[in-house]
């Protein structure tokens, strides 16, 4: 370690950091949400938005805000959990599912799959519509779940910002999809309401991956851009729920900065390229 790198892994925690601490402390044990092993950079940043939005000027403050205000806790949970996506999200991601995995998964009667970290479902509904597409959607069952009940609600509604549509239709088209987007969808107002048949194979449900265990077994394990919001602790232990929960030859799909590498399970898995891996040992 440099002499620069000691110093700052010495240096005392801040006023700052003290408060988030006892903030994250104090939800944990008094609701049960449990951000204690998110990565702290993140963390803060996120606090400190919340800050600005409640109009607070201490996160000893919003800790008393958050503790005695139900609404508040919702505000606070939305905000550090991780609800950034869209559909075909990373397209060459997609393509290669549908080139590597989907001829794989067509040698199994029925086939399990689980979205972790889901937020408002779109990857999710893609998944569906590749499923879709490549004929295989009936014999698939797909687990979509969040920590976020609020998020939730939003999947499983499956409806979508149209704006947002004109990008998720060139990311399908790249992705390698072979009919007309506009087909998965009806234009309501200013929303995309998706067709019911997308969500006829999808159980949305709450779960949490800092503290809840596996609850089944899965040929195909998904949490894209999730895990670089956790620290390393967190990271290997989620790494073990996912491994545990795959069958053997099941693949793990993770997103474009995350990775099997550094981990104890590094030798138990196949790289088949863009960050999809499979269960071998």
């Amino acid at each position: 370690m440099s002499e620069v790198a000691a110093t700052v892994a010495a240096a005392p925690p801040t006023v700052e950091d003290i408060e988030v601490a006892l903030l994250l402390e104090g939800v944990y044990r008094q609701y049960g949400y449990d951000f204690r092993d998110y990565a702290m950079s993140s963390v803060r940043r996120r606090v400190r938005h919340l800050l600005r939005e409640e109009g607070l000027a201490t996160v000893s403050g919003l800790q008393e805000k958050v503790l005695h205000d139900p609404r508040a806790l919702q505000r606070f949970v939305v905000t550090l959990s991780v609800n950034v996506t869209s559909m075909f999200r990373d397209p060459s991601f997609y393509k290669a599912l549908r080139e590597r995995v989907v001829p794989l998964l067509r040698t199994y009667p029925k086939v399990r799959i689980w979205h972790a970290g889901c937020a408002t479902g779109e990857e999710a509904y893609s998944t569906a519509i590749v499923l879709e597409e490549e004929g295989l959607y009936d014999r698939c069952q797909i687990y979509a779940t969040d920590m976020n009940e609020t998020v939730l609600e939003t999947a499983a509604a499956g409806e979508m910002p149209l704006r947002g549509m004109r990008e998720n239709t060139a990311n399908y088209l790249r992705s390698g999809g072979r009919r007309a987007f506009a087909s998965f969808y009806s234009a309501v107002d200013d929303r995309a309401i998706l067709h019911p048949s997308l969500r006829r194979n999808i159980n949305f449900a709450q779960h949490n991956l800092v503290t809840d265990r596996s609850f089944n077994e899965f040929n195909v394990v998904f949490c894209r851009n999730v895990l670089i919001y956790f620290n390393r602790q967190l990271q290997d232990r989620v790494h073990r729920l996912f491994y545990q929960s795959l069958v053997r030859f099941g693949f793990l799909a993770l997103g474009a900065k995350e990775t099997v590498q550094f981990t104890a399970h590094q030798s138990s898995y196949e790289d088949l390229g863009e960050r999809i891996y499979r269960k071998v040992a």
